[in-house]
């Protein structure tokens, strides 16, 4: 299909610089840009290739300072990254409009006692346990497990061999990717004086509040006892495991691999990257930034606080702390230098 650029501004409120009539009918990566494809930069180390792009139609910061003439048409927007994203909801929108699932593919299993709101898809192979409610237009793909007693809202999606634990909550516009498993037990096992260990029951549950994301193969473990909330607008990356009675705040955002021990308190609006390590019963303020692969071992009170290594510390003396680290093998030759030079001198007027 091919949309104009006038047309792709009035869907994100772009002002034109160029050719309102030309048209496109891809989408491509700046650097890859072609004739009748559309692109974008929201990242300044990328404007060089705004000069040399090949693209018809290229939205960029409404900020941008042209440094020489560009051939393509300029959709300028308060955020650029934001508009592309709003841009490929709404043709993803379009796309899936005539083919958005609906109905009980079988074979299925739906217990009789499960409550199903409107317009729901059931894929084949799904499992729809005792007094499961699902709300309006939710999806279950196929191979998905949903326990016993479990809420799941309006417009939530739970992708194929996804697991969904008993008495677990999910709000509205949640998204399970495919294997995720939501509520299974919390590592919790008491020593015993002949060195076994013996499981605690793990009777609690996880809630999970609306628009929330979870990516593929992440684990949320279930309360030793209350719930394992997770706010509402957090987005998880893919390979997480988060423990038993933790709490992660609105619009918290986590990078893959992270792993995030029983019973922290996390803030709203925060950044985790990938490969972090938290320890448990610690609280992290809102809008805290960890750094990919730190090791966090003790709260974080100050909100606004960025840290990095490990253990994690303020970022900025940790580069400044790496920077010297570097050059420690040259200080220890000169070091030793001098050492020599003073022995040498010692030797001499003996």
């Amino acid at each position: 299909m091919q949309f104009t650029a006038a047309q792709i501004a009035a869907l994100i409120g772009a002002r034109i610089e160029g050719d309102a009539t030309v048209s496109i009918s891809d989408i491509a990566k700046i650097e890859e840009g072609r004739a009748g494809a559309l692109s974008f930069i929201a990242n300044p180390k990328y404007e060089s290739y705004l000069y040399e792009t090949k693209a018809s139609v290229v939205i960029v910061n409404e900020s941008l300072q042209l440094e020489q003439p560009v051939a393509a048409t300029l959709l300028r927007v308060p955020d650029a990254y934001a508009a592309f994203a709003t841009l490929l909801e709404k043709y993803n929108e379009f796309l899936t409009a005539d083919t958005a699932k609906k109905g009980i593919e079988q074979p299925a299993y739906i217990s009789d006692s499960a409550k199903l709101g409107a317009d729901v898809y059931v894929g084949a192979f799904a499992y729809i346990g005792n007094k499961v409610t699902l709300g309006d237009r939710a999806k279950i793909y196929p191979g998905a497990y949903i326990g016993d007693g479990v809420t799941i809202g309006n417009d939530s999606v739970v992708h194929a061999g996804a697991k969904i634990y008993h008495q677990c909550r999910l709000g509205q516009q949640v998204i399970i990717h495919s294997g995720a498993v939501i509520g299974a037990d919390g590592f919790g096992f008491a020593p015993q004086s002949d060195g076994a260990y013996k499981k605690v029951p793990q009777l609690g549950n996880v809630v999970i509040e609306d628009q929330v994301e979870v990516g593929a193969n992440t684990t949320i473990d279930r309360a030793t006892m209350g719930s394992t909330l997770i706010r509402r607008g957090v987005k998880l990356d893919n390979l997480i495991q988060i423990a038993h009675n933790v709490e992660i705040g609105e619009h918290t955002v986590i990078a893959a691999q992270t792993g995030i021990s029983g019973s922290t308190k996390i803030g709203k609006q925060c950044m985790i990257g990938g490969q972090v390590g938290i320890v448990g019963h610690i609280q992290i303020a809102d809008n805290t930034r960890i750094n990919a692969q730190s090791g966090l071992s003790k709260s974080i009170t100050q909100p606004g606080t960025a840290v990095n290594g490990t253990p994690a510390f303020d970022y900025k003396s940790c580069l400044k702390s790496q920077a010297i680290f570097r050059h420690l093998p040259d200080w220890v030759q000169k070091i030793q230098q001098l050492e020599d030079r003073f022995n040498a001198s010692l030797v001499k007027e003996g």
